[in-house]
């Protein structure tokens, strides 16, 4: 009876993991306006679904935008098939997507918050089967920790509730590598297809997901190194087959996600928008290739595919403009996602992160390398023992190498796919710190009552340093809500001062301009010069109260308008100082704005209002 107690009681831990934070996210949904991405992603998707058409956004992967158009088709929407930018234009998804949302009779709030519901279920997917891996490796309740940080943590869930491929990845990443585990350690036919459609998906949402490849060549080699040991020859080419197997099985599952979505996209009109979207892309070999399947019937689908990997590797070569740390550039900063690590994840979950990897590396140094450079038997017998938590480390760090050399310095969401990860070796690494000495060493009765009171009262400590933290860690994430993209520790400066440290999808992504519009009213404001940076669009929330404005136009007090709202994204690229061979337009720095005028209110989080006297 009791067991059955404390089971449900366990459980009920899970469904509040699960509860809490989809009302979280449904809340933030329902008010946040559209991002940037999503100004493309929502359109696209439903382009995908309705008309089976992938002229738009071919730089991202369909299916989590594929997944958030969903709901739509159960909607009466107009969509803008006659205008120019459908027929006519190449990949013009922000024209078309302004259009689809505010400017066809179409109910956009509505739109943009049913299309979010897929991505919060994602997310909530994530959050178990982030459990069920641990409740594995670390045990029923110690699994709840990871769990907990994941669902609570800001990242996830601002990213968790926004039509973007972040989350998506993030599930797909996990769920590789854990099908892809499951399979080695306990190979079976079942597992094959389970982790060739798990890296399939992955494949599907978000390109990035492409690192799995030689992450799991890489991860095999060192498997076939302990079963040639222990099986020989015949068992390694039994994995290196079955790994061929599920590249072939996850190249069949994006073929067919694709085939779908490529199945009314006219091949004339494909093969047209790929001459034109890679006519400079460098190496012509490779984009020669791409045009040539982009006309034949059997692997166009897989054009489509090539192309968007083609246009990521294109934008990675060419950079973003990116504030940080005081500074402006569009060049890769090797040291911007451990700084924006350290100072966006809560310090609840930081202190911990850090003591595990304290701990961890500690243990690893003297465990692995003791095995290392010791007799064969005891490096395989430290694999063996330690494998999925080797291989999590291992892909943790072999991502983040990948990101801290990447030109693409936009946003700590693409490390998101390593957010479960390391939570779990935290958990495990929290679970052996709680762990007790053997009391059969000891001998003497006295001796045993000593270390039993002495291993009570440390256990204690350690109980209550852990509940403080992850306390911190809730309350963090609560009272942050519903603004959890802009969350800074207190580091970074907070919610309201972190965009000193860093801006773009971190803190202002164009999340607050319903909130802007809510002020306007509150404040009977006739007109406003809005400057904004984002996914929505101002004369859809402020009708013709909103003039258009940006620097080079100079004061709104020209045209008689006295109040001006900007996007604290702009700002900040206006005035931060611009490193060496990167060049700013003097017009486009808000000099006049900066120097003499204060913020005399603000939408949310991320937009200043400024009362021009």
């Amino acid at each position: 009876m009791m067991s059955k107690v404390i089971t449900i009681f366990r459980w009920s831990l899970v469904a509040v993991m699960i509860a809490a934070p989809a009302l979280l996210m449904l809340n933030a949904a329902r008010n946040d306006s559209a991002i940037v991405d999503e100004l493309a992603h929502i359109p696209a998707g439903y382009a995908y679904l309705r008309y089976q058409d992938y002229r738009l956004n071919p730089e991202h992967p369909p299916l989590v935008k594929m997944l958030a158009a969903i709901p739509l088709l159960f909607q009466n929407l107009n969509f803008p098939l006659n205008i120019s930018s459908w027929i006519q234009d190449v990949n013009s998804q922000w024209e078309v997507g302004n259009q689809f949302l505010y400017g066809s009779g179409n109910d956009a709030d509505k739109i943009i918050f049913l299309a979010r519901i897929g991505p919060i279920i994602l997310t909530l997917i994530l959050i178990l089967a982030i459990y069920f891996l641990a409740k594995e490796l670390i045990g029923r309740w110690w699994a709840l920790l990871p769990a907990f940080l994941f669902a609570f943590s800001p990242t996830a869930l601002a990213h968790g509730h926004y039509v973007a491929t972040d989350t998506g990845a993030a599930l797909g990443v996990f769920l590789s590598i854990w099908t892809f585990l499951n399979f080695l350690l306990r190979p079976t036919g079942k597992k094959l297809i389970l982790a060739g459609l798990a890296f399939g998906f992955a494949q599907s949402v978000k390109f990035s997901s492409a690192l799995l490849i030689p992450y799991f060549i890489i991860l095999l080699l060192l498997f076939s190194l302990a079963g040639l040991w222990r099986d020989g020859g015949k068992r390694v080419f039994y994995y290196w087959k079955s790994l061929f197997f599920i590249f072939l099985i996850g190249l069949g599952t994006v073929y067919t996600v694709y085939l779908f979505a490529v199945w009314n996209y006219p091949v004339d009109r494909q093969i047209s928008d790929t001459e034109s979207i890679l006519q400079t892309f460098q190496l012509r070999f490779l984009a020669n290739l791409d045009i040539w399947m982009a006309g034949s019937p059997i692997f166009r689908p897989l054009a489509e595919y090539f192309l968007g990997l083609l246009m990521v590797l294109q934008r990675s070569a060419g950079g973003n403009v990116v504030y940080f740390l005081g500074e402006v550039s569009n060049g890769g900063i090797w040291s911007y996602f451990p700084i924006a690590f350290l100072l966006k994840e809560p310090a609840g979950s930081l202190l911990l992160i850090l003591m595990a990897l304290f701990f961890g590396f500690w243990n690893f140094c003297k465990s692995f390398l003791s095995a290392l450079f010791g007799k064969g038997r005891r490096l395989y017998e430290y694999l063996n023992t330690y494998f999925p938590e080797f291989a999590m480390a291992g892909f943790v760090l072999f991502y983040w190498i990948y990101s801290i050399n990447s030109n693409l310095n936009i946003g700590l969401r693409h490390i998101l796919p390593t957010a479960p990860l390391i939570y779990i070796l935290t958990a495990s690494a929290v679970k052996n710190w709680f762990s007790i000495n053997d009391l059969s060493l000891a001998r003497n009765f006295i001796v045993k009552i000593l270390i039993v009171y002495n291993e009570l009262a440390t256990l204690s400590v350690k109980s209550a340093v852990l509940i403080i933290l992850l306390l911190w860690y809730f309350l963090s994430s609560l009272i942050t809500a519903p603004h959890f993209l802009s969350y800074f520790n207190f580091l970074g400066g907070g919610l309201k001062n972190g965009y000193r440290q860093i801006v773009d999808s971190n803190y202002d992504w164009g999340q607050d301009l319903k909130r802007l519009a809510q002020w306007a009213n509150e404040n009977e404001i006739e007109k406003i010069a809005v400057d904004y940076f984002g996914g929505g669009n101002p004369r859809y929330y402020l009708s013709e109260r909103a003039i258009p404005w940006w620097s080079a136009r100079g004061t709104p007090k020209i045209e008689n308008i006295k109040w001006l709202a900007v996007s604290i994204n702009t700002i900040q690229n206006a005035k931060g100082k611009t490193v060496a061979g990167f060049e700013r337009k003097p017009q486009d720095e808000y000099q006049w704005l900066i120097e003499p005028h204060k913020p005399y209110a603000r939408a949310g989080t991320s937009i200043f209002i400024y009362k021009l006297e």
